[in-house]
């Protein structure tokens, strides 16, 4: 049988389940048994029912209920940083600011706490976590909803996250498959009546594998439910129409048993589109404003009765859409859609506006406050601090001054407009991955609860513009501190412009600290890197790099000030020196030019060299690297890692399996091939906790040109007493230490030595090890 065949048949067998991997075999058999049974009852309009969303005014998303089976349908809502369609619901701390923790237990705790939020308002699927944009460049609007632009990172976070999500019985939705790396022209336009295609993100196939599709198959490796395609190209062709994506790789390499959706209006085809592997439709409808209108709907039973769809390929689609909602129990008693979501529902549009009454929303907060202040603490990173200025000592303050435009109450109330704000702090990023907070903790806030627990007073100024101009009217006597808060307004559909964070925020730092000698403490609340002209500012002795934090944010960053919390948070990016050492900018064409059906190209030509793997290889150093972060403690690690094969007789290529569907590509991949540990102490004056981070270089002999020095392939979060010391143990797996191989297309092991380095970031490597698996 030819490898076409097997491929094809592969959407209709068992998954084999990979090491560790979540999913139940015998669970998801029944489940599929359950799908099957309801799939042999179905109609044909019931069964396009299941695969086209319909709008309902309450869910962002939904697939209309069939009561005569007793299905209750689906809710799926926005979004990666909390429920955002809802009332009196958390919002959480964004994808960047969990990654900057680096502490696996966090993010599968942040996981879990959202989906019980999800699960209370009655939604069924999570449209998150998000993998992709990755991060490829520093200019992307939403890098924030993500987690890092190192796959391995985001591949962690997506493993946790998925993970705490599906343990609570809702559905995690990984996106967007792949390559949505920048929002101007992400979706296709209309200019002077031409029809201009959406930007063609075009990606070499090793490329391909070991960057933009490396956390997803993590996400299929932790049992996703849905994969979400985009709105983008993906070597010109659409990414929910792209055959190549959606059959080839994602439900034939990697295994992948769930369905495939579409971003919200990404579904440009009918049957080219189902035969190209997508399997449900959102919203369903053409547009807002042709709600009786779709590509699929009424058109699906129309085409298989004519011969243009099979059966087989529908009752696929079917399948996979409610095998995991049998898997994870949805039928059994989940809780009601919460009615008050339905005020909500359009960004912007609030029924009380027209004097209509509105329910209270059902409150599912809990006590998740607790761990969204815990984990903005934990992913804030502090990056400079001299003359221990922080954390703050209360004998020597009196007087605290607090400056810039992100320290107060948001002037536009708890809803971010659109184009950001001038006045307010800035909790989360704007598009279908912000959040309506119930309430915000802002900045001053939690410096004016410090101030009274020591005795000291506050003064503060918000106007940037009057900063900038050395406008310090009012503020007497001047401050023993000045903490600067700044910000920086991320959104989707629109990449950034500029790395400086907001509102004239280097002449505000400057002016400030030249009042302000040896004692101005900046504060950054921004959804990725900022270009720091002013951090070498000798007067700016502290930088603390404080992300999105979600509503705990002023209490999670005092909380680090104070010292009440040992900062531990560690860059998931690098921080350049200035924006022109970043590559891979923003595709953004003017003029006649932007008009041409298919002008919108975005050639992926630095291949695998992002972020630091860019500055390595360019011998650039950054202002801060990637993995850096400072504590008010001090670690050491021991004087050698041991490093040990965990296998004998190692080919360079795994083993074959003998299905063609095996969930998260072949198992071996995921098997350990090699074992490292190393001691870490901590030998500082306070308890705190630390990031050892470990670093792989293939053999420069044996692995193909244009492979990066070395990439990040480890990382363990540790907790220390002061004089504590602690064994930390690595597992790398074969995928770990492998390269993917475009002749062969698979994934195989160089020959000769490989190196492996620890230590406490990309350019804080304390000691290395040499290991060969493959003899040369």
């Amino acid at each position: 049988m030819s490898s076409r065949v097997l491929l094809l048949l592969s959407a209709f067998l068992v998954p084999v389940l990979s090491t560790n991997s979540p999913i139940d075999h015998t669970r998801w058999l029944a489940a599929q048994s359950k799908a099957d049974s309801w799939i042999s009852s179905m109609n044909l309009t019931e069964k396009a029912g299941i695969v086209t969303g319909t709008l309902s005014g309450v869910c962002i998303e939904y697939v209309a209920p069939i009561e005569r089976l007793g299905f209750s349908g689906l809710c799926l809502q926005d979004g990666p940083a909390g429920i955002r369609l809802a009332d009196l619901a958390s919002v959480f701390p964004a994808g960047v600011t969990t990654a900057a923790t680096w502490d696996k237990e966090l993010m599968y705790e942040r996981g879990s706490a959202m989906a019980a939020e999800f699960k209370a308002k009655g939604a069924h699927v999570i449209l998150g976590p998000s993998g992709g944009p990755l991060g490829r460049s520093a200019w992307g609007g939403r890098n924030w909803e993500g987690f890092s632009p190192d796959p391995y990172l985001t591949g962690i976070a997506m493993d946790h996250t998925i993970r705490g999500i599906q343990d609570m019985g809702v559905q995690a939705s990984a996106k967007h498959l792949v390559g949505n790396e920048q929002e101007t022209q992400r979706k296709p336009t209309t200019i002077n009546g031409k029809t201009v295609e959406a930007i063609s993100s075009n990606i070499d196939d090793r490329t391909l594998h070991e960057l933009y599709l490396w956390p997803f198959a993590d996400a299929v490796h932790a049992g996703v439910a849905s994969v979400m395609c985009g709105y983008n190209r993906v070597n010109e062709t659409y990414s929910c129409e792209n055959k190549h994506l959606m059959v080839d790789i994602l439900k034939g390499e990697l295994g992948f048993p769930g369905y495939v959706m579409s971003d919200f209006f990404a579904t440009h085809s009918g049957v080219r589109a189902i035969e190209a592997g997508l399997d449900m439709n959102q919203p369903g409808p053409l547009s807002l404003f042709q709600i009786g209108e779709s590509y699929w709907g009424p058109n699906i039973p129309e085409a298989v009765l004519n011969g243009t769809l099979s059966m087989n390929r529908l009752d696929d689609m079917v399948r996979r859409i409610l095998t995991p909602f049998f898997y994870l129990g949805q039928d059994e008693g989940y809780p009601t859609i919460d009615p008050a979501s339905d005020a909500l529902f359009f960004e912007g549009f609030d029924m009380l506006s027209l004097g209509t009454p509105t329910p209270v929303g059902r409150d599912v907060r809990g006590n998740h406050s607790v761990l969204i202040r815990q984990i903005a603490a934990a992913g804030s990173v502090l990056l400079k601090n001299e003359n221990a200025t922080l954390p703050l000592d209360p004998s020597h303050l009196t007087n605290i001054g607090v400056f810039g435009s992100d320290a107060s109450d948001p002037t536009t109330g708890l809803i971010y407009p659109d184009d950001g704000f001038e006045i307010g702090t800035l909790i989360i990023g704007g598009g279908s991955g912000g959040g309506r907070p119930s309430y915000i903790v802002t900045p001053l806030d939690a410096v004016k609860s410090y101030a009274r627990e020591i005795g000291a007073r506050v003064q503060y100024n918000f106007n940037n513009t009057a900063l900038a101009a050395g406008d310090f009217s009012g503020i007497y006597p001047w401050p023993d501190v000045c903490l600067v808060f700044l910000k920086t307004w991320e959104t989707e559909g629109v990449d950034r412009i500029s790395l400086e964070a907001d509102d004239d925020s280097a002449q505000v730092v400057n002016s400030v600290a030249s009042l302000c000698p040896g004692r101005t403490v900046v504060v950054t609340h921004s959804g990725g890197a900022n270009t720091m002209s002013w951090a070498t500012n000798p007067n700016v002795t502290a930088i603390v790099a404080a992300h999105y934090p979600g509503q705990e944010s002023g209490n999670s960053i005092m909380d680090i000030l104070s010292g009440k919390i040992n900062p531990s948070g560690k860059l998931p990016y690098t921080i350049a020196a200035n924006a022109a050492d970043y590559n891979a900018p923003i595709v953004n064409i003017t003029g006649p030019e932007a008009e041409g059906s298919s002008a919108w190209q975005s050639d992926f030509t630095e291949g695998l060299f992002i972020d630091y793997r860019h500055f390595d290889e360019q011998d650039i150093n950054p202002l801060y690297e990637f993995g850096f972060g400072l504590s008010y403690t001090s670690f050491e690690l021991g004087s050698s890692l041991a490093v040990a094969p965990s296998r004998k007789n190692l080919t360079g290529y795994p083993p074959r399996v003998n299905s063609t569907l095996s969930v998260g590509g072949n198992p071996h991949l995921w098997e350990t091939v090699v074992e490292c540990s190393v001691d870490v102490s901590n030998t500082g004056p306070m308890a705190g906790s630390t990031v050892v981070q470990l670093y792989v270089s293939l053999s420069e002999a044996n692995i193909p040109p244009n492979t990066p020095m070395r990439t990040l392939r480890g990382f363990e979060k540790v907790h220390l007493e002061t004089s504590e010391t602690q064994t930390i143990s690595f597992q790398l797996t074969r995928r770990d230490v492998s390269y993917w191989d475009v002749m062969a297309q698979d994934w195989k092991i160089p020959a000769g030595n490989i190196n492996i380095s620890v230590g406490f970031s990309s350019r804080d490597r304390r000691i290395e090890a040499t290991t060969v698996l493959l003899q040369g």
